[in-house]
């Protein structure tokens, strides 16, 4: 058991250095869309399946209360949380739906969707984009991979976050450690460097 979790521990560590290599201009390019918005009195919307539904709240939560400094909530919203909603559009209308009908009726021009894949192939995220898009939001995507459908759909003035891995678990790992990076800018950001 100690040789996996080592293991484990030493496939993360990897993963993380060879995301460092590519990843740091598109985390700074994501967190000043993300600061750009706030500023402009914009919110956050997030999404994802599974464990990336997680991250979308995880990310959500260190907006509205903290990251780790003492400061004002920020406008944030996860589209993963409010069940009612989720199943009666999935009922009324097909899964793929439940993300992009939020996104219709929550999102406006300046506001930013964080859009969450590990494959970049959840057809309902993809759909989420292509609203947020027809809204007049930009797109600040986390994926793996090759980027797939998701990354195909991302325009000009959107961002993707790619985690250089074909790992689930691996990719899940880096997109927390973006989500945690993209929060500690935006705090930077509005609040300078803390004495």
């Amino acid at each position: 058991m100690l040789e996996r979790i080592t293991q484990h521990f030493n496939d993360s560590i990897a993963a993380k250095q060879r995301a460092l290599e590519v990843l740091g201009a598109p985390i700074a390019r994501a967190a000043g869309v993300c600061i750009e918005a706030l500023l402009g009195d914009g919110k956050i919307l997030s999404c994802g399946n599974g464990g990336s539904a997680g991250d979308a709240q995880h990310f959500s939560s260190e907006m509205l209360n903290r990251f780790e400094r003492e400061r004002p909530g920020l406008p944030a919203i996860a589209l993963t949380t409010d069940s009612s909603t989720l199943t009666s559009i999935a009922n009324d209308y097909h899964y793929s739906e439940v993300f992009a009908r939020q996104v219709r009726a929550l999102g406006n021009r300046g506001d930013v969707l964080l859009a969450i894949s590990t494959s970049g192939n959840s057809e309902n995220v993809v759909r989420a984009v292509v609203a947020a898009q027809e809204r007049g939001l930009r797109v600040v995507a986390l994926t793996g991979r090759d980027g797939g459908a998701l990354a195909c759909a991302l325009k000009e003035q959107d961002v993707e976050i790619r985690v250089p891995s074909q790992s689930t678990a691996r990719i899940q790992e880096v997109h927390l450690l973006a989500i945690h990076c993209l929060c500690d800018l935006i705090d930077y950001h509005l609040l300078g460097q803390e004495a």
